[in-house]
């Protein structure tokens, strides 16, 4: 396993075209005997392009996502994120989604946070972002590193084929990645790494050249039940088991119309995301450091004003969120999440910017105005 202290860093600046599939210029005929030369040039490079680790596996490595995947859609534990439930075959078992492939290169990008993200969650009067939304969507930044590698691995092999991912397909990747010894799984199901922390995107590359393969990496979470006890809404049933319908990130950013008032005052002034579970896990002493600037928080919204974010019409929201990954979220749920944060804030001076939304023509916006205001008149 090669990690980005072991080269020198260098970012270029040049980006990838459109498009997840990259076509062989003819079809795979057989690539030979690849020695691990090929596959140590493919981490360097990748390296070099951006990433902070990689690893690979086989598609068929991860034998036991399909059934946990039943599970956890059987109990309606997915909430409203259908999709989930669409294309089970593919996102159960990776060799299906593409039978060619024989490889699957996962790569992790850090977005280590240069402060604690846990400092906003203390300012009631203030909008806590997650750590990841604070700048530039990740999507486009990691398919343009994915590519680029991508190219640079045709360019190698021909008469290779490769698919790139990253998060929007029905891929599992913190299985995979695990798999390809990134990391392991934590309590908190996402992903963790001895070098990396929990603060990382990952993306991945099926091709169809029969790559070595990286050991899993040992878990070792241990006793530790920090990122359990860190939930402020107990969204974990059991260790290594999430409940997204209690998780304050899918609470706020996929769950759409008035979110169950249970719920509400738990989310306190978290209104997109939640990193309480990252950030209490104690392996991001070791965390590997941010190397894209774009990741690093834009100062508006590090902490933002609730009574400047409540008032935002359609415009002026996607203007202040052009190019983050809050803007998908449109206004409507954005602003409702807003305001429950200002029905938490405990602040009689925000009554008035709550009460001024109690008529929204979004239902869900007006609901959360009216609970804000009974909620500071109380």
């Amino acid at each position: 396993m090669v990690c980005q202290d072991q080269i020198t860093p260098r970012v270029p600046v040049h980006s990838g075209r459109s498009g997840a599939g990259f076509p062989a210029a003819c079809p795979l005929c057989g690539s030979g005997f690849l020695t691990a030369g090929l596959k140590a040039r493919l981490v360097d490079f990748a390296l070099r392009e951006g990433f902070s680790k990689a690893g690979i596996c086989r598609p068929w490595d991860v034998p036991q996502i399909a059934e946990r995947l039943k599970t956890y859609v059987k109990e309606g534990r997915h909430g409203q994120m259908r999709w989930m439930a669409e294309r089970m075959n593919w996102r159960g078992d990776p060799a299906e989604l593409w039978p060619e492939a024989k490889s699957v290169i996962m790569l992790a990008e850090a977005y280590t946070p240069d402060h604690d993200p846990m400092q906003v969650v203390g300012m009631p009067d203030r909008g806590a972002i997650s750590v990841y939304a604070q700048n530039r969507d990740y999507h486009d930044i990691v398919k343009k590193r994915l590519k680029r590698v991508g190219r640079w691995l045709l360019e190698q092999e021909p008469e290779a084929q490769i698919k790139v991912f990253v998060d929007t397909a029905p891929v599992m990747e913190k299985p995979l990645a695990a798999a390809a010894g990134l990391g392991w799984q934590g309590k908190h199901t996402n992903l963790v790494g001895r070098d990396l922390g929990s603060w990382f995107f990952l993306g991945s590359i099926f091709t169809t050249i029969e790559l070595p393969v990286d050991g899993r990496a040992s878990e070792t979470c241990g006793s530790c039940t920090a990122c359990l006890d860190a939930c402020p809404t107990d969204a974990f049933p059991a260790p290594y088991q999430l409940d997204a319908r209690r998780c304050i990130s899918y609470l706020t950013i996929e769950h759409w119309g008035p979110v169950d008032e249970e719920f509400r005052a738990a989310l306190g002034n978290r209104i997109y995301g939640c990193d309480d579970c990252l950030a209490a896990c104690p392996w991001n002493k070791f965390a590997a450091e941010a190397r894209e600037m774009r990741y690093v928080a834009r100062d508006e919204l590090l902490a933002p004003k609730l009574a400047e974010l409540a008032v935002l019409d359609d415009t002026a929201f996607r203007e202040k969120f052009s190019g983050s990954p809050v803007k998908r979220m449109k206004r409507a749920r954005f602003v409702r999440n807003v305001l429950y944060a200002i029905g938490n804030s405990g602040d009689p001076t925000l009554r008035q910017v709550a009460a001024g939304l109690v008529n929204d023509d979004e239902e869900m916006v007006a609901d959360a105005a009216r609970w804000a205001v009974a909620r500071l008149s109380a």
